[in-house]
């Protein structure tokens, strides 16, 4: 890989990240002695409510020796998982996040609270890596699994265990709190003040910290939760993994008779509607900035405590989110600029990307972001992986990569072992705009992410009416004074769902029959017209293989193409 125009942005960055180090090295050396220090857990006093929904046939594996998470498995044979290298980070983070114990509590049996006090006597006794149990993120979920979950584990057990539970516990929220003290990117930040606050509110002997923990979470959820109810990292899997933290520590404060932050009201208040903005018909969220499959379950939870239940919002200015709505027709766009550095480990180059869907069935979406792997994940996150226009084949954002000469490689694998593949460019100047005209739905965006580098400005528009079952839409290419004025090369992708059916020839109008019955017509003026192969990250069970409508191109001035999805109407559609 070759740095070029981005080689001062690499070394300002390692100029910062060194500077934090710094700044933590200090803290630790300077700051006041933990407030935990001479303090210990003496009781558990509440188990808050896990509204993660489980499923008892997970034990049965379980109980087999059979651990599947994020799309890998590991057969144990009688061992411990912990005696095992994992298959992939991703599942070694679950396994050490130990929010899979709900699905023992699900099956209610001596056997399996048996086996959950088995894993926690393992790790308490120091089986496996505990570099891999070390992160923030890992820590912070599994403080909060094992007090969700402390009533499956202590019942039945003796005093030895029990204890030694509650020093497994307060040492898990000192060593949080310590690195709290340290400093942390801001999303482990709120991960570790969000499982403080219910180690201060769950246990007895170490209420100081509560006091503290509830400050930073305060500052950080005013910091992180935009006006819209966005997080800034835009990636909709944190936000709803975090409303399913912050529900049951709100209900949390009011078993213990403390009241809750103001900050923590507004929040959950903010958050709620946008997720019905992201949802289509099918119960799962749409596939931008770090998504994947949805936990269509854990959704529906979530949803039943929006109060309004009103109908969803159609425009999220802070988050760059953008919903048109009309008769069965939903599409939602991404016309964001990417989040900024510290927030973007999972954000993705898919600017004016957007996903369609008619009645319970999508027919335009993203790829996705698959459960594991490294490669695929980075691929999943690049432009081509989104329902948008690629230039050159490349990227509308820079990713923070290995690469270059030997002092550029290490000091960018130093970077992305400590902030993940963050962009360190993108999109800036990105405008979006809405208007109605009659019963048609209008919006128009625009990009700059390819124009320092080719001189092109990518603008779309999109024109909704769903009484005539029809999406028109307009990508323009507008030449600007920067970048090499050389023609290139453009495709503008459609990525179909699996279930869609394409057929025709790459010259004529394409025809898509969905499952449901439903025809649709996709025409385009100004490009060539191919089916080509892609792959659905997002399943349930995995990747999968489906087709996309690639629209091929050359850009040489100021370039248009229309395109066009039409729902055949009458007997026989």
């Amino acid at each position: 890989m070759r740095w070029g125009p981005d080689r001062w942005r690499l070394y300002r960055l390692v100029g910062r990240e060194i500077a934090r180090s710094m700044r933590g090295a200090s803290a630790r050396l300077t700051s006041s002695p933990d407030i935990l220090a001479r303090v210990r857990v003496t009781g558990l006093v509440i188990a808050p409510q896990d509204l993660r929904t489980s499923d008892a046939t997970f034990a049965d594996d379980i109980y087999s020796g059979l651990f599947v998470f994020a799309g890998r498995s590991l057969a144990v044979s009688g061992r411990s998982p912990f005696d095992y290298t994992p298959p992939s980070p991703e599942w070694a983070d679950i396994l050490y996040g130990f929010g899979w114990l709900r699905h023992l509590r699900a099956a209610d049996t001596a056997l399996a609270r048996a086996n959950a006090r088995a894993f926690v006597a393992d790790f308490m006794a120091g089986r496996g890596d505990p570099n891999l149990a070390r992160s923030t993120p890992v820590a912070a979920r599994r403080l909060i699994s094992f007090l969700s979950q402390s009533p499956l584990v202590l019942e039945g057990a003796d005093r030895t265990f029990y204890q030694s539970f509650l020093k497994t516990i307060g040492r898990s929220a000192r060593e949080l709190e310590r690195e709290l003290r340290r400093g942390l990117p801001p999303q482990g930040r709120l991960s570790a003040a969000v499982a403080l606050c219910y180690a201060g509110l769950c246990c007895e002997g170490i209420e100081p910290i509560l006091r503290r923990a509830t400050r930073i979470l305060s500052r950080e959820l005013d910091r992180q939760i935009m006006p819209d109810g966005g997080h800034r990292s835009r990636d909709p899997r944190f936000a709803m993994e975090l409303l399913l933290d912050l529900l049951p520590l709100r209900q949390s404060y009011l078993s213990r008779s403390v009241d809750p932050p103001e900050a923590l009201l507004r929040a959950i208040d903010r958050m709620l509607p946008l997720l019905r903005l992201l949802r289509h018909a099918d119960a799962s969220l749409s596939h931008f900035n770090g998504m994947g499959a949805t936990a269509a379950d854990h959704l529906a939870t979530l949803l039943v405590y929006d109060g309004t239940m009103a109908q969803p919002m159609s425009h999220a200015p802070n988050s760059g989110y953008e919903r048109l709505e009309s008769g069965r027709i939903v599409v939602v766009a991404d016309v964001g600029a990417p989040p900024p550095l510290p927030f973007s480990r999972n954000a993705a180059a898919g600017c004016l990307s957007f996903e369609m869907s008619s009645g319970p069935q999508r027919i335009v979406l993203n790829c996705g972001l698959p459960a594991s792997g490294a490669e695929l994940r980075r691929l999943a996150r690049s432009t081509t992986a989104h329902s948008t226009a690629t230039i050159a084949n490349t990227s509308s954002c820079r990713f923070l990569v290995g690469g270059g000469w030997w002092g550029e490689r290490f000091a960018a694998e130093w970077l992305c072992r400590r902030l993940g593949s963050v962009i360190l460019r993108g999109p800036g100047d990105v405008k979006a705009e809405r208007t109605d005209a009659g019963e048609a739905r209008i919006l128009a965006a625009r990009h700059d992410g390819y124009a320092e580098d080719f001189g092109i400005v990518h603008e779309r528009r999109w024109q909704l009416s769903g009484a005539a079952g029809r999406l028109d839409g307009e990508d323009a290419f507008v030449r600007t004074g920067k970048g090499r004025h050389r023609a290139q090369d453009v495709a503008i992708r459609f990525h179909l769902h699996p279930a869609i059916v394409v057929r025709g020839e790459a010259t004529d109008d394409l025809t898509l029959t969905s499952p449901l019955g439903e025809v649709w017509e996709f025409q385009a003026e100004g490009a060539a017209i191919a089916i080509e192969e892609s792959v659905y990250f997002a399943g349930l069970s995995g990747a999968r293989r489906t087709d996309q409508i690639v629209l091929h191109l050359r850009v040489e001035e100021t370039t248009q193409v229309r395109w066009s999805f039409a729902r055949r109407m009458g007997p026989g559609a």
